[in-house]
């Protein structure tokens, strides 16, 4: 069982694949602040987006899903808040302060073309 501060504990500690040493676990160094920090910096989906992505066969690259992490650092610079991205054919509304995509549709299958409540659109 891992250790952490010589206390034996049921979980798998976080740690940087450089501080792997054969069997030897050492915990991560950085301040639990640090990690919290980068998680919420992260692009998140919320399930609504989960469940368009799906429905509407809209496959992401890492490529494109860097594209949106750009788009979201400019709108962020400008201080939108609620954001229209446009990629290609396809279009994202994100809010920006919590780096969530709300909802994604293909453009060429979007009847409506109708968006309401954003404050910015970003054309990547």
């Amino acid at each position: 069982m891992p250790e952490v501060n010589g206390i034996s504990v049921p979980f798998l500690p976080v740690v940087d694949d450089k501080k792997l040493s054969g069997n030897n676990l050492k915990p991560s160094t950085d301040s639990f602040d640090i990690i919290f920090r980068k998680e919420l910096s992260k692009l998140k989906f919320s399930g609504h987006a989960m469940k368009r992505l799906e429905a509407r066969n809209i496959k992401l690259s890492e490529n494109e899903i860097a594209k949106i992490e750009n788009a979201i650092e400019k709108a962020e610079e400008k201080g939108a808040k609620e954001s229209l991205v446009m990629m290609d054919d396809k279009a994202f509304i994100i809010n920006i302060p919590n780096r969530t995509v709300i909802t994604a549709m293909s453009i060429s299958e979007e009847s409506n073309n109708i968006f309401t409540n954003i404050d910015s659109v970003v054309f990547t």
